[in-house]
């Protein structure tokens, strides 16, 4: 189920990740398939952002320097509880996962990130919040 291209770009994503060729990859791909991408390496540098954008979703890596994807998504669930996040980490740990979604995680998705599945998951995402509006 694909989304049509007036709706893919009006979605908006915030990505943040210290590594900075997965993020420009992943950045590259999403933006070629119509969504709106910005883009973060680290938590502390989303949060600021966010205090002057609105995002629709934010795929975050777990790991990274300042503020982590956990921390990132505690404080973002405080401030915006809706907003779907996916954390994604080359560490999958059982402990980081159920972690996760105490927190409140959308989804958690080990890297390699394969990208048909993580836009399967966008498309789901999208859906269910059209669903609801």
């Amino acid at each position: 189920m694909n989304l049509s291209d007036s709706s893919k770009t009006k979605k908006r994503i915030i990505l943040v990740d210290d590594d900075k060729y997965a993020v420009e990859t992943l950045s590259k791909l999403l933006s070629e398939d119509g969504y709106k991408v910005d883009v973060c390496f680290n938590g502390k540098e989303a949060m600021k952002k966010m205090e002057f954008n609105r995002y629709d979703v934010i795929i975050t890596d777990l790991r990274m320097p300042e503020i982590g994807g956990l921390e990132l998504l505690k404080n973002v669930k405080k401030i915006y509880p809706e907003l779907p996040v996916i954390v994604i980490t080359a560490f999958g740990e059982v402990d980081s996962y159920l972690d996760a979604f105490v927190k409140g995680a959308y989804e958690y998705i080990n890297k390699p990130i394969k990208y048909e599945e993580l836009i399967r998951l966008l498309e789901a995402i999208f859906k269910n919040k059209k669903g609801r509006e």
